[in-house]
């Protein structure tokens, strides 16, 4: 019986979401020149999004070593933060920058810097809301201890891990773009977080060209690959992924970089979906459409929110299903798919 019932929930829960999932209308289809003159047009005429309160971000941009790294990770860390503030919805003033040369803007990046942006971070930033690290630069391990190289005194990742545990948020995404940096997926897994290495381990020393092509990935259609028009940190990192990979590959290199995702808490990263991990990076975006869906309604923001919510909750259970026994995996399912149905129903009322 039970069966029966979670099987004719999903049905409607899928037809649910087929119909207003993302409420974003289908374009007829058109020549592929079009479409690159379109998104062209749209790059350079569509105005800037309304900032999301909910959003935080802190970018640490570190030492380069030589003039042409130092160039490379501001060039960088400018991109970055104009894709967040400009494309993706983020509010200039929630969005930190710590850079080797920094801007009226910015900041320093050392280790006190770090400290402080962390401190006020904690004052400002409420559970609800979401918090994106990115680290891009060059990190060092010993054999035992992780750095991230920045101006005076290095901060370990066992210092990083403090710094994040002590922020309310209940979802963190950490992008760690730099060398070495494998060894800061097991002190930064945690639930409710998403941790991305530029390598798989902390011997991978060399320079890492990862954070070029993530960047580049939170503005590119092609990133999209379920094509709901968002790009997903899932996505971001697939992309990334592939085309650092190809990077090596037509200069003829090995590969010196190989980079993971963990987003399940079990501090294990993998380069693909596997072993429970992908669930919450797959419902986790950049932008911020149930914001403008909502059109200004706080309230019908908030539905849509949730729902986002229980998408990545669906999607984490499914990444379980393997650990728990059938009549606890139904159950589980169709309560979340119960609550799912309702929260789209509230919307579908609240918007006639």
């Amino acid at each position: 019986m039970i069966r029966y019932i979670v099987a004719t929930t999903i049905l409607l829960a899928l037809l649910t979401v087929a119909a207003c999932a993302q409420d974003v209308p289908v374009a007829p289809k058109q020549p592929v020149a079009a479409k690159q003159e379109d998104r062209k047009a749209e790059a350079s005429s569509s105005p800037r999004l309304p900032p999301d309160p909910n959003k935080f971000a802190v970018i640490i941009s570190g030492i380069g070593g030589d003039e042409a790294y130092s160039t490379r990770f501001a060039k960088w860390g400018g991109d970055l933060r104009a894709a967040l503030v400009e494309r993706l919805g983020f509010a200039e003033e929630r969005v930190t920058t710590l850079a080797e040369k920094p801007s009226e803007e910015e900041q320093p990046c050392s280790a006190d810097a770090v400290r402080d942006v962390f401190g006020k971070l904690r004052g400002s930033v409420k559970p609800d809301n979401q918090v994106f690290i990115f680290f891009i630069g060059h990190g060092s391990f010993d054999g035992k201890i992780a750095k991230f190289l920045l101006s005076g005194p290095d901060l370990t990742a066992a210092d990083y891990a403090q710094l994040i545990k002590s922020l309310p948020a209940r979802k963190v995404v950490i992008v760690n773009m730099a060398s070495a940096s494998g060894e800061f997926i097991k002190p930064l897994s945690g639930a409710g977080r998403v941790v991305i290495t530029a390598t798989r381990s902390g011997m991978e020393q060399n320079a890492t060209r990862f954070a070029e092509h993530f960047i580049a990935a939170l503005g590119n259609p092609e990133a999209d690959a379920d094509k709901n028009g968002r790009v997903s940190v899932f996505e971001a990192f697939n992309y990334a992924a592939k085309l650092t990979g190809d990077y090596y590959e037509k200069k003829g290199l090995m590969a010196t970089e190989h980079a993971l995702l963990d987003d399940n808490g079990d501090g294990v990263g993998h380069a693909k979906a596997d072993e429970g991990d992908g669930a919450l990076a797959r419902t986790t975006y950049f932008d911020s459409l149930p914001l403008q869906q909502a059109g200004g309604d706080e309230e019908l923001a908030k539905l849509f929110s949730e729902r986002l919510r229980l998408e990545g909750e669906i999607e984490q259970l499914k990444a379980r299903k393997a650990q728990m026994n059938e009549d606890e995996y139904d159950a589980a399912l169709e309560k979340l798919l119960i609550e799912f149905a309702k929260i789209s129903q509230s919307i579908k009322a609240k918007r006639k």
